[in-house]
């Protein structure tokens, strides 16, 4: 009994009764608070996110739409809220190389109330510092060491004074030309008396004078050092005064902090600096206004003592989770900013700006890896950050020139956990060309676009509507209208027993049915709003096909949707604009003539076809070889194109359609024209599934309809590709009333029979088919192809005997 090669209308789209919701509208549902048919990608991201060791990060890869963002961010929070709250980074001033700061961590939210602290620390210091030096026990303990420089300085007078007595001299300290004047029986010598003495008192005179200015010399350079003793004592007594304070005012931070190495590091370097430098805070050698004034430099006097907070976690609960959408390198790894000046661009510690990595720190980070990759210097930075497990804060652009110092912050250590989001031709290239990328992402974890429409699956689907609803203040759809959703994810995935997870698309669809709704004044969405929906957003796309539909229409493009022809058929194309697909017919046609070319491919020949088309017409010359060529080679020649058609073709689908439009030539067989055929060929006559079923048959539907529908019109198409089958609702009532046909081959043989309504004949065991069948006119047309070929070979002329 032959096979049933048409199709009935209940196999052309699987329905969803709203029986099967018992529920009136979605309001009455939980929203939605799991993942649905993602449980490997799921698996795979919650291995990655617990496993201990070096290079477990995760790269989630899969199709846009399927709600990667979403469930991933969802993941990695419910994650992070089980892990404790990580550190606060600061950065703060190297009293030993100001272009080398620190960076210091802190526990967790503590940060700002640092930073703060310092800062009033300074702040009371400029009141607190003068105010130590103006201590009564400050002023004594000065005082004390001011008076025994004065009775040092008054000996040293004194002892001149008698030298000066001894020597019979006088000092005269107005006197800075001649300050030293001798004496003559108790009288001062003036200079213009001198020349006038006897030779022998001048000298006497003179060795007088120079030994006093010996004895001047001795005593100015004790006077000298009594300074220095001085200074470097009142210089000690302020050190010790402002070293009791400031030991007094950070015992509580040390005490705080008493953990903390770097900070009690910083704390002893700050103190230290401070005491060098107290003369920062001292009103009478700096003008208390001008404490926060920059210099020349661009630099504020008390700059070194201020707290750079780079990351702070603020009432954060749990590990941090950042999501950096825009992963430039200076949105990773953060940037230092620029203060101009009169003396140039400079920066300092305080310009620093922590990037997304920093801010992850301690939890996890979130990248997608096309921008990432597109970004200079991104991808490599990263991996080597991850590599070393430490995070630099570098300026890219910085000035190279020896002129120029660049800051340069110390290294942060980095404990973080990135996940990337990708295609999967982005994984499999990065796989495969970047030799790190397989020691730092060992964690893959593939989201599917697709999930097995079972009744927990139909349900689940409802739940999501009811939490779109919820979320994005949505009207609640009824049972109905879930339904026709339900049907709509069949359509998506393009399977009768699969539902599409491509959650972003049908968003849009809830977002438009309810615009619909409202538009209505309706209180909650049915199925004729999402109906709508889908007819207002076709519309909206169509521009093109429907100008195609219409030089189909006027002629300018032939096709025929009725008749016989020998050698043409109809085949099916898909034209992909952006999301949106449609099908249409193209025109096929093959002649046969004498040679040896065999199978021409006219859209190879002038570079229109793909690698795939290629292959398959290949695959036609062996089904012909196979079936027709086992006693005598093939000497002719067949060219075969797409007419009208000016675009590149590629795929297998139409190899079908191809090698029925090749039989009819050989035969000499009409072929019906109100059918089209998709689907390829292998090589033993099987025909196999292809992509885009349902917009191909819509589209030579819609051709047919606008040509006038016969009844005789249909489409033929491989029985793998029936479960595919989720056509328009008008289609399928067109097939219900008989107006239009589908039919499922699973061999040429099937196919080349409805075409033309002849036996296609099978081959007995000697190879020959039973006579009057189409495949028997083939080899009888073939073999006297060849004994023509042979009368022109051996110079006999191509007469028929």
């Amino acid at each position: 009994m032959p096979r049933r090669l048409e199709l009935k209308p209940a196999e052309l789209r699987r329905v969803c009764p709203p029986a099967r919701f018992s529920f009136e509208d979605t309001a009455e549902l939980p929203s939605l608070d799991r993942v649905i048919g993602q449980e490997r990608a799921v698996q795979a991201i919650e291995f990655g996110l617990t496993v201990r060791g070096e290079g477990y990060h995760v790269f989630v890869s899969g199709p846009e739409g399927t709600g990667r963002h979403t469930i991933v961010r969802d993941l990695v929070q419910r994650f992070a809220r089980t892990r404790p709250a990580p550190d606060d980074w600061c950065l703060v001033h190297n009293f030993e190389d100001e272009f080398r700061p620190h960076a210091v961590a802190l526990p967790a939210g503590r940060g700002p109330a640092f930073a703060k602290t310092i800062h009033r620390l300074v702040e009371d210091l400029q009141r607190e510092i003068p105010a130590a030096f103006e201590a009564e026990d400050h002023r004594k303990r000065i005082e004390a060491l001011k008076a025994r420089h004065a009775a040092r300085r008054q000996a040293v007078f004194q002892k001149i004074e008698r030298r000066a007595a001894e020597w019979e001299l006088r000092i005269d300290s107005e006197n800075r030309e001649f300050p030293i004047v001798p004496l003559l029986e108790g009288r001062p010598l003036s200079p213009e008396e001198i020349p006038g003495l006897p030779e022998e008192t001048r000298a006497e005179i003179d060795g007088r004078v120079r030994r006093m200015q010996a004895e001047m010399e001795k005593a100015g350079r004790l006077l000298e050092a009594s300074n220095r003793r001085l200074r470097a004592g009142i210089e000690r007594l302020m050190n010790q005064a402002v070293s009791q304070l400031l030991r007094r005012r950070l015992a509580p931070l040390r005490r705080q902090y008493a953990g903390r190495k770097a900070v009690l590091d910083h704390l002893a370097a700050l103190q230290a600096d401070i005491v060098e430098n107290f003369h920062r805070f001292v009103p009478a050698e700096r003008k208390e206004e001008d404490a926060e004034e920059p210099s020349a430099a661009g630099r504020t006097p008390l700059l070194p003592y201020r707290v750079n907070v780079l990351v702070h976690r603020p009432a954060l609960r749990g590990a941090p989770v950042v999501y950096e959408g825009h992963p430039t390198y200076v949105n990773l790894f953060g940037r230092i900013e620029k203060r101009l000046s009169a003396a140039g661009p400079s920066a300092d510690f305080t310009r620093v700006l922590a990037g997304s990595l920093l801010r992850a720190n301690g939890g996890y980070l979130i990248v997608e890896i096309e921008p990432l990759l597109a970004a200079p210097g991104a991808w490599e930075a990263l991996k080597r950050a991850l590599l070393e497990r430490k995070a630099d804060i570098e300026d890219p652009s910085e000035d190279s020139s020896p002129a120029v110092t660049p800051l340069r912050p110390a290294p942060i250590p980095l404990e973080v956990k990135v996940i990337l989001l990708g295609t999967y031709e982005t994984f499999a290239f990065l796989q495969n060309f970047d030799p790190r990328f397989n020691k730092i992402f060992r964690v893959r974890a593939d989201f599917d676009e697709e999930v097995e429409r079972t009744a927990e699956t139909e349900q689940l689907y409802a739940r999501f509507i009811a939490r779109v609803c919820r979320e994005e203040k949505l009207l609640p759809f009824d049972r109905r209208a879930a339904a026709a959703v339900v049907e709509f994810g069949q359509k998506l995935a393009e399977h009768q027993h699969k539902l599409s997870l491509r959650f972003g698309v049908l968003l849009g669809v809830l977002q438009e049915a309810d615009h619909w709704a409202r538009a209505q004044r309706a209180r909650r969405v049915s199925d004729r709003h999402v109906f709508r929906a889908f007819r207002e957003h076709r519309f909206r796309y169509s521009l093109y096909e429907q100008k195609v539909l219409e030089s189909f229409r006027d002629g300018v493009i032939r096709i025929e949707v009725s008749g016989e022809r020998v050698g043409q058929i109809n085949g099916l194309a898909v034209y992909q604009i952006g999301e949106y697909a449609f099908g249409r017919p193209v025109r096929i046609t093959a002649e046969a003539f004498l040679g040896k070319a065999g199978v021409i491919n006219i859209e190879r020949e002038v570079e229109l076809s793909g690698r795939t088309h290629d292959k398959g017409v290949l695959i036609l010359s062996g089904f012909l070889g196979g079936r027709f060529a086992r006693s005598h080679p093939l000497n002719l020649s067949i060219s075969l194109t797409f007419e009208q058609h000016y675009s590149e073709v590629d795929g297998d689908s139409a190899s079908a359609a191809e090698l029925f439009a090749i039989l009819s030539c050989l035969a000499g067989v009409p072929l019906r024209q109100g059918i089209a055929v998709t689907g390829s060929v292998d090589q033993k006559g099987e025909i196999q599934a292809i992509g885009g079923v349902n917009q191909k048959i819509e589209g030579f539907f819609d051709v047919c309809r606008d040509k006038g529908l016969d009844g005789g019109q249909g489409v033929i198409l491989p029985a793998a590709n029936v479960r595919h089958l989720m056509l328009r609702r008008d289609v399928v009532e067109a097939v219900r009333r008989k107006r239009f046909h589908v039919w499922a081959i699973r061999t040429v043989e099937e196919g080349i029979e409805l075409l033309t309504g002849v036996r296609a004949g099978r081959a007995d065991r000697r190879g020959r088919y039973p006579a009057g069948s189409l495949f028997a006119e083939i080899e009888r047309r073939l073999k006297r192809f060849a004994e023509r070929g042979r009368r022109f070979a051996a110079g006999e002329g191509g007469e028929e005997a």
